[in-house]
């Protein structure tokens, strides 16, 4: 599988990464999962310390213990679990950041994490302060990079501008184009990496396409306008191939992105969404054809 640096980091992350919150919390099934992420050349894996409460990062840091210098770890931090595990509260302050990564350092069985984010973040936080806590984690070698988790561009502005961070994480797909207008732009000419998640819309740019649409819609498109867009996309762009496929290059296509961060509940899916992955990049003509049948959506809030 191609890799692709991380910004201007000496991270070169697959095009593929596995999203591990998906992969749930029996043991068997959550190492069948990484073991075939593994097998099919993915080398970035993303998780948190809010995924089942911390359990995730044990899975994923006991799956990957005999292959840690071969893999690039990421998570996060900044929600922080009530004590009685009832929900949780947004702390992005420097003394909570700097003690939640000894909590995720000793999950994850490792002495380094290569990529730690922020795992959210909005224009009141104290933005200085977290900058300072992961640089000091960097200079101390417990964190190699840094970078954020967000689709507010007021605070993903304040972080180019103030900080080193290497990527940042958002939702990006062919139905949710608002990183096109600025962050993406913003991101390439600062030498910052977009991570994406959500890519196949909750399964609706999958070929399961309607069976998967709300009565809501999604984002700013109506069921109606569903119902008229995903069938004409699959005609025009999908009749030879899976709809995921094209999918996951309309990512792919765009040169700030450098990994797809994509979930997977069975062995099988990493096997299709590396597939997806490693199969033909859409042609110049198939992505004008995507910007013309679905709506150039922009980031109406966090201005």
């Amino acid at each position: 599988m191609k890799k692709r640096r991380l910004g201007s980091s000496d991270l070169y992350v697959s095009e593929l990464g596995l999203g591990c919150m998906s992969i749930g919390t029996d043991e068997n099934t959550a190492l069948n999962i990484i073991e075939t992420a593994l097998e099919e050349g993915v080398n970035y894996f993303d998780t948190a310390d809010l995924y089942d409460a911390g359990e995730n990062e044990k899975l994923v840091g006991e799956a990957l213990k005999k292959v840690r210098d071969q893999v690039i770890i990421a998570t996060k931090a900044g929600n922080r679990w009530k004590p009685d595990k009832t929900g949780w509260t947004w702390d992005p302050s420097k003394a909570y950041i700097k003690e939640a990564v000894k909590g995720s350092l000793k999950r994850l069985g490792t002495d380094y994490i290569d990529l730690y984010q922020l795992h959210g973040g909005t224009i009141q936080d104290p933005i200085d302060e977290t900058i300072e806590a992961f640089e000091e984690l960097k200079a101390e070698g417990l964190i190699r990079y840094y970078g954020i988790s967000s689709i507010r561009p007021n605070v993903i502005r304040e972080y180019v501008k103030k900080s080193n961070i290497v990527s940042v994480m958002m939702q990006y797909s062919m139905l949710d184009r608002r990183p096109e207008e600025e962050a993406l732009p913003l991101l390439e000419e600062h030498g910052i990496s977009v991570v994406t998640r959500g890519p196949v819309a909750k399964g609706l740019l999958s070929d399961m396409l309607l069976e998967k649409a709300a009565d809501a819609g999604y984002l700013d498109y109506s069921l109606q306008d569903l119902q008229e867009i995903l069938p004409l996309l699959k005609e025009k762009l999908a009749a030879q191939r899976p709809f995921t496929e094209v999918a996951l290059h309309y990512n792919l296509a765009n040169p700030a992105v450098a990994s797809i961060v994509a979930g997977a509940s069975s062995p099988n899916q990493v096997k299709q969404n590396a597939a997806a992955v490693n199969s033909k990049p859409l042609t110049e003509d198939e992505i004008a054809v995507i910007k013309k049948l679905t709506k150039a959506n922009t980031y109406k809030e966090h201005r």
